[in-house]
This record gives C-alpha cells, sequence and structure tokens, in this order.
C-alpha cells in the first residue's frame, strides 16, 4: 500500500513552478491570474519592487486555486537577486517556467537623454533578465527541462524617434533570447521571446488612446500559456502580438 503523504509530496512535486517577474500590474499580474486559473494546483512566484501591489495579486490567484507567495526584489540588483534565488528555492524547489516580463518605459530624444536614464532603462529591461535568468535556468538544465519567456516589445523590432533607451534595451532582450536559445536548445529548456505591441496597463490610463486600439493584458497572457502547453517536441521562438486597430 503507497504512504499517502508519500504520494502527496510526490504530487506536489508535480505541480508546476512559474516565477513571473513584474507581476504586481499590467501584463505581469494578467500572467499570474491567467496561470492560476488555467494549471491546476500551479505554483506562482510573484515577484515585484514592492509588496503591496503583489500581495493583491496573490490574493486573487489563491480565490483561482493557485498557490501563489509574494518575493519583493529589484530584479536589476544582483545581490536581491541571489537572495531571490535562495528564497524561491526554500519556498518552492525549482522553477519549471521563468517569466522575465519585469521592466520600465521612458522617452526622450537621443541627444537630450541623460546617460542615468539610459543605464536605468538597461538595467531594467535587459540586466534583469540577464540576472535572473542566470540565476534559475541552471536548474532547468540539470533537470534537462524548462521554459523561459523573455518580454521584449515592438520597440525591439523596429526604432522610433525618443527611444533610444528603451528599444535599445528591448532589442538588447531580443539578442539575448537567440543567444540563450542557441546555447539551451538541446538542453531541454525552451526559449521564447515576446514582441507585444500596446497593451493595457495603468501607464495607458489618461493617455487619450481608445480602448480598441489597445490590447487587454489577458490576451497577451494566454499567448504565453498556450505556449508553455505546447508538446516538447515544439518550441515558438518568438510572439508578435499587435493591436487590431491601431499601428502601436
Amino acid at each position: 500500500m503507497s504512504n499517502p503523504r508519500s504520494s502527496a509530496k510526490s504530487a506536489g512535486k508535480n505541480r508546476p513552478v512559474v516565477l513571473i517577474t513584474g507581476a504586481s500590474q499590467g501584463i505581469g499580474a494578467a500572467l499570474a491570474r491567467v496561470f492560476a486559473r488555467e494549471v491546476p494546483g500551479v505554483r506562482l512566484a510573484l515577484v515585484a519592487r514592492t509588496g503591496k501591489k503583489l500581495r493583491s495579486v496573490a490574493a486573487e490567484c489563491e480565490k483561482l486555486g493557485a498557490t501563489a507567495e509574494v518575493f519583493p526584489c529589484d530584479v536589476a540588483d544582483e545581490a536581491a537577486v541571489a537572495a531571490l534565488a535562495a528564497a524561491v528555492t526554500q519556498r518552492f524547489g525549482a522553477v519549471d517556467v521563468l517569466i522575465n516580463n519585469a521592466g520600465k518605459f521612458a522617452g526622450a530624444p537621443f541627444t537630450e537623454m541623460t546617460v542615468a536614464d539610459f543605464d536605468g532603462l538597461i538595467a531594467a529591461n535587459l540586466r534583469s533578465v540577464f540576472l535572473v535568468s542566470r540565476a534559475f535556468v541552471p536548474g532547468m538544465v540539470k533537470r534537462g527541462r524548462g521554459d523561459v519567456f523573455n518580454m521584449s516589445s515592438i520597440a525591439g523590432r523596429g526604432a522610433y524617434p525618443g527611444g533610444a533607451g528603451y528599444s535599445a534595451a528591448k532589442f538588447g532582450v531580443s539578442g539575448l533570447s537567440k543567444v540563450m536559445r542557441a546555447e539551451l536548445r538541446d538542453k531541454g529548456v525552451r526559449v521564447c521571446c515576446v514582441y507585444p505591441g500596446a497593451t493595457w496597463s495603468p501607464s495607458w490610463a489618461g493617455s487619450g488612446v481608445a480602448a480598441e486600439r489597445i490590447m487587454p493584458a489577458e490576451d497577451v497572457a494566454r499567448a504565453f500559456l498556450d505556449v508553455w502547453r505546447l508538446s516538447r517536441r515544439t518550441v515558438v521562438e518568438e510572439i508578435v502580438l499587435r493591436p487590431q486597430l491601431g499601428d502601436l
């Protein structure tokens, strides 16, 4: 006769651990809710710089049936990411799905952008992807299985005036994703780079842009889920998502 405790422990190991950075609002919060609602038993490690909004998202996910824990962290800080990795590993063990969603936007003409602003955008959008991936991908390689989603942007596919720092960072995410894919494809780790256009988040409030020209965050989140659900024989290398009624 099997040991009930042993069976429960084994079942727990089969519940995927999904780590989402930038999970306190926008696409990150939508990702947390979609995985909580659609994946039975999912365990969510929700990461963002501030804990208050993060705890609210975690509570929503718990109501949907997920196990959700919050991990406040500045993912552009090397020491903070090392502490994050230790805390997540202690709480959940190995991470199955890593979603590098954290980032920030600021625009300025190239000739007027300060070095500090440029460095800040590179840190938030690109350095963070490198640091968090370096913290969790080796564990995936060791197990021979894992999924990494790196959030780029339409700005990582085409330049635009005023996008010197942001666009450079997002082009960097694209390049880093290609290198990761080339190195990890034979190790069981899938890497997908995502390029969303204008997606609803609090930053669009009061912008004057009509709602129908902006994608719902949940639509973008569902694309991640659908890609993850594909058989291990298939990898979606890139996803490009744009609003149907607007080139944003």
